[in-house]
């Protein structure tokens, strides 16, 4: 029973920090606005990047790797097998589903990389190299994400255990639903990619 408590309290403390908005929050400290209402709309990595440049980009990803990674790491060490898989998926939902911010988040991926390094490290790097060989051939983020996406559950499905199988399962289906505009601009040749991009 005191098990169980306190994987619950992992899977919540999970959510939480995924539900940190790094990224709408390093904006405003810098006096850039609120990068909803810029770009994308988004509150992820590649938007700051876009809007921001480089630097604040960076950090905005880190730290939405570090809030993915850490939550999960600590319910690996003190949760019982399936709680770090839960925390995992509760991450990246707070990220998408923020309670801060009516639960209109992000699109998950730098966090669902995160997840997977704690969970798998031979998992995210396949998942890290699919989308770096991608992003290389096509300089499309959103295009990158959603072949990541496919292609890492089919190779947990061989190589990982039934509830990481499940956790990358239910994430690639999470991380394609926030995508569905930018399939909707892929298939119509008009996604944005990154051969123009800021500098600063």
């Amino acid at each position: 029973m005191l098990q169980f408590l306190l994987d619950i309290l992992l899977i919540a403390v999970a959510y939480l920090m995924g539900s940190i908005p790094c990224g709408l929050l390093i904006a405003k400290y810098k006096g850039i606005g609120d990068i909803r209402q810029q770009g994308s709309g988004n509150i992820g990595a590649t938007n700051v990047l876009r809007i921001a440049g480089k630097k604040l980009g960076a950090i905005t990803l880190a730290l939405d790797v570090l809030k993915g990674f850490i939550p999960v790491l600590i319910a690996k060490q003190y949760g019982s097998d399936w709680a770090a898989s839960f925390a995992a998926l509760a991450a990246v939902l707070g990220h998408v589903f923020p309670v801060w911010l009516g639960f209109k988040g992000g699109k998950g991926v730098a966090t669902t990389l995160a997840v997977f390094a704690a969970l798998s490290p031979g998992l995210f790097i396949f998942a890290g190299i699919t989308w770096l060989s991608v992003f290389y051939i096509s300089r499309i983020s959103s295009l990158s994400s959603i072949v990541m996406m496919i292609c890492t559950p089919i190779v947990a499905i061989f190589f990982s255990k039934t509830s990481i199988v499940l956790v990358s399962i239910l994430l690639s289906a999470l991380v394609i639903y926030k995508h569905k505009a930018n399939i909707i601009r892929l298939m119509k040749g008009q996604e944005q990619g990154f051969t123009e991009k800021k500098t600063g």
